[in-house]
C-alpha cells in the first residue's frame, strides 16, 4: 500500500490545511515511515504515542526556528495521516501500544487484506491524476519545483 500513503496523506493534508507552503514531500515520507517501523518494532510506529513524541520533539527542538519548525511539521502530520488512512485505530493493541502490554502485536493493520491493498493502491493512482490537474503539477516545470521544494503553485486554489 505504499502508494495509498504517499499519494493519500498530502492530498488529505493539502486539502485540509489549504497551504502551498507546507513540505509535501515530507508529509509523504511520514506516511509511509510506518511501513519501515515494521521491520524493527511495527506497534511502536503504529501507535498514537509515535506521531505524538515526535510531534513534541519537533516542536521543542524547532524554539525560535519558524521556517525550520513549518518544514519540519510535515512529518509528524504525515505520521498522523499514516494512522488514518491505515484505520490503525482498529486494533486497540496497536493503536495504543504500550497500554495494553510491551508486546508486538501480531499484525499490523496495513499487512492484511490483500484485495483492499490492491483496489487502495488504483485508488491512489487514480488520486495522484486528480490531485496533479487540482494542484496544478501537470507542467515539468511544476513538477520540478514540487520535487525540489516540497510546495504547491500558490495559486493552487484559484
Amino acid at each position: 500500500m505504499f502508494l495509498w500513503f504517499v499519494v493519500c496523506a498530502p492530498v488529505l493534508v493539502a486539502e485540509i490545511f489549504q497551504s502551498p507552503k507546507v513540505d509535501y514531500r515530507l508529509v509523504s515520507f511520514g506516511a509511509v515511515f510506518p511501513m519501515v517501523g515494521f521491520l524493527f518494532l511495527p506497534s511502536a510506529t503504529h501507535s498514537f504515542f509515535f506521531p505524538v513524541v515526535v510531534l513534541t520533539v519537533v516542536m521543542l527542538a524547532t524554539i525560535g526556528k519558524r521556517l525550520l519548525r513549518r518544514r519540519l511539521l510535515g512529518f509528524p502530520i504525515g505520521l498522523f495521516c499514516h494512522l488514518v488512512l491505515d484505520a490503525s485505530w482498529e486494533s486497540a493493541s496497536v493503536f495504543w501500544w504500550p497500554l495494553f502490554g510491551s508486546e508486538q502485536a501480531q499484525q499490523i493493520p496495513e499487512s492484511s487484506h490483500v484485495v483492499v491493498r490492491i483496489l487502495l493502491e488504483v485508488v491512489a493512482v487514480l488520486l495522484l491524476v486528480w490531485a496533479a490537474k487540482r494542484y496544478r503539477l501537470t507542467t515539468q516545470s511544476a513538477q520540478k519545483k514540487f520535487l525540489r521544494s516540497g510546495h504547491l503553485p500558490a495559486n493552487y486554489l484559484s
